[in-house]
């Protein structure tokens, strides 16, 4: 199995807080994985890391076995089409269309000119093709809706589907169940790792829901105070090991009153 991340002795710090602390972790080509961890414990903070939208204060980030911090922003742009990301909030745009939602997930690839383009007159060809991966995510009659006019979970399938348009070698969803309910949620988090088996890509994704993550996911890695405090299966890690992940610490709870 080759190699999509490696990160070695990798700190990120905003202000006096060490977002992410003196991680090293090797993530494979293709694997599935769930970030776990209370909220603050840096989950999100390491996909910025992993997509290459924050820069380590120390250690090296390595995608595909390339540092990043000899890249040049050319070379960055490049190396960021071959990554998809589903943030917390989704980042689509509710005025446009689902098809131009999707479309936009291929900017990077087509350039300014390119993706006007697509965005005023997609071809026949553009149209099929996103179609069909609105068919795969159970939305396709909402081809040309208005992205603000569809329910929280169909805005869900929005954002998979401009990710699968994007062609990723690597996938990166972060918290993209938060705000659904359980059933819904459940559907998404299969949903998105069906389609990391289908389409072979690397699938890392963060996760409150640890039921969820123990369901889907091969692989759990838990951080806490933004180090990685697990690392395993989801049968090699106790229900203790678990629970500890989430319970506050009396400085933590001093800190939350």
């Amino acid at each position: 199995m080759s190699t999509a991340f490696q990160l070695s002795k990798v700190s990120c710090h905003f202000g006096g807080l060490a977002a992410v602390d003196n991680v090293s972790l090797e993530i494979g080509r293709p694997e599935q994985l769930a970030f776990i961890g209370p909220s603050g414990s840096g989950k999100t903070t390491l996909i910025r890391l992993l997509n290459t939208m924050l820069a380590a204060d120390e250690g090296t980030v390595s995608v595909f076995d390339e540092p990043v911090a000899e890249f040049g922003s050319g070379q960055l742009r490049k190396l960021r089409t071959r990554i998809a990301t589903i943030p917390q909030h989704l980042g689509l745009v509710p005025n446009l269309s689902v098809i131009q939602n999707v479309i936009l997930g291929r900017g990077g690839k087509r350039g300014t000119l390119g993706s006007i383009r697509d965005l005023l007159a997609p071809s026949k060809d553009e149209v099929a093709k996103i179609h069909d991966i609105l068919d795969r995510v159970g939305i396709e009659e909402k081809l040309f809706d208005r992205t603000s006019s569809l329910s929280g979970g169909q805005q869900q399938r929005v954002a998979i589907a401009r990710a699968l348009y994007q062609e990723p070698e690597v996938l990166l969803a972060d918290e993209p169940v938060s705000s659904v309910d359980p059933a819904r949620a459940k559907d998404t988090v299969k949903l998105l790792t069906e389609l990391s088996k289908e389409r072979g890509f690397t699938l890392c994704v963060s996760l409150h829901h640890i039921e969820l993550a123990r369901e889907f996911f091969p692989r759990l890695i838990g951080m806490r105070a933004g180090s990685v405090v697990l690392d395993g299966a989801p049968d090699q890690l106790g229900d203790s090991e678990l629970a500890a992940l989430y319970q506050l610490s009396d400085e933590e709870m001093m800190e939350n009153a």
